[in-house]
């Protein structure tokens, strides 16, 4: 049985995040940083640079 669950607000009108939301935020951020490093290393090899030396 599924039910709602009571979500919580700060002071500041900010809905407060769950555990649930906080890693998928993580998740996202981590992929976004991934493929941000991907991209740099692949602009140094086309430039002669080898990223892992």
């Amino acid at each position: 049985m599924e039910l709602p669950w009571l979500r919580w607000w700060d002071s500041e009108g900010n809905l407060l995040t769950t555990s649930e939301e906080r890693l998928a935020q993580e998740s996202q951020k981590i992929e976004q940083e991934r493929l941000r490093a991907e991209k740099l290393a692949e602009k140094l090899r086309a430039m002669g640079i080898d990223p892992e030396e």
